[in-house]
């Protein structure tokens, strides 16, 4: 029932990306079915708004999240902002065709799931993607920011979880359930792939590494087994690390390539993602030579454990591309 994270930030949950990977292939398949057979496979728009508690938030929420965002809107019936907030919330829900789901939990009702989450206030604003929870905004927010945090929430999950919503159909029927599909062949490298992410769990880093280099010799392009080896290998290099001493390194040494590598290491393990991109691209201006180099490479591999498609890497890369040329 716990969160897994609270930010999309830094390493990448693989488990939850082969999820969402393999819930959009069921879910078009599903679609194609129940167009076989004359239906839509589709939900209500009375659907997309749902009453969530402890009991059922596994279910609804985190299974729920790999196969369509899920914005957690925590409110409490004595709560003025929230009055005003959540209406909006569920109108937009609807206006957004499924893109997202919005689940409303009731903080007196449901204080285990309050402070799992660390909501300090309310209301409070969440999301849950492919497995991942992010806060969102906390206290009023304008139509215009709320609608602009949307916008950006759906563009991630879509282009880097393969997230692409649930079909709405407004003669479907509330809680009519969807068709299921059928089993989705196994892929070549699913047994390698689920290998290295059993090993990742386990703790195993060197046998997760190893496992996604086979994907890799013998599938190149296999993004999964690419996110994974960035992944594995960046655990790998802080495992043994002592962060204090890093960290006073990097302090003491601002313009010491290894030193700034190393701290950008810990920074995104700890879900610093801009403050890595940030050291590591400061110390591209004041470096020369192989430490330039190696310290382009590093941010260039920390790109690829973010994900290219996040809006921060596309920022990094214009701040990478300025202070190089």
């Amino acid at each position: 029932m716990q969160p897994r994270n609270m930010s999309m930030s830094g390493v990448v949950d693989l488990a939850a990306v082969k999820a969402a990977q393999e819930a959009k292939t069921k879910a078009e398949q599903a679609r194609a079915e129940a167009a076989r057979h004359g239906g839509t496979g589709a939900v209500s728009p009375a659907d997309l708004v749902i009453d969530v508690d402890e009991a059922g938030f596994e279910s609804e929420v985190l299974q729920r999240s790999t196969e369509v965002p899920v914005v957690i809107d925590f409110w409490a019936e004595w709560c003025e902002p929230c009055k005003q907030l959540s209406p909006v919330l569920e109108r937009l829900a609807v206006e957004y065709g499924g893109r997202f789901l919005l689940a409303k939990i009731d903080v007196d009702a449901n204080q285990m799931l309050m402070q799992q989450f660390g909501v300090q206030g309310i209301p409070a604003v969440f999301a849950v993607v492919a497995g991942q929870a992010l806060p969102l905004f906390q206290g009023a927010a304008g139509e215009a920011q709320i609608r602009q945090t949307l916008d950006q929430l759906v563009q991630v999950a879509e282009e880097r979880f393969g997230l692409t919503g649930l079909v709405v159909d407004p003669e479907a029927q509330p809680g009519a359930a969807r068709p299921a599909a059928e089993e989705r062949p196994a892929g070549p490298h699913d047994a390698a792939l689920e290998a290295a992410v059993r090993a990742l769990d386990a703790g195993d880093l060197g046998g997760a590494v190893q496992s996604y280099k086979n994907v890799l010799a013998e599938d190149p392009g296999n993004t999964e087994a690419k996110l994974g080896l960035a992944q594995a290998e960046l655990l790998q290099r802080v495992q043994d690390a002592d962060p204090q001493k890093v960290r006073q390194d990097a302090a003491d040494k601002p313009g010491d390539a290894q030193a700034q590598i190393a701290a950008a290491d810990l920074d995104l393990v700890g879900g610093h993602v801009e403050d890595a991109f940030g050291r590591l691209i400061d110390t591209v201006r004041v470096t020369a030579g192989d430490d330039r180099d190696a310290v382009r490479v590093r941010l260039l591999e920390l790109f690829e454990v973010v994900g290219a498609d996040d809006p921060r890497v596309t920022a990094a890369r214009r701040a990478l591309a300025r202070a190089l040329f």
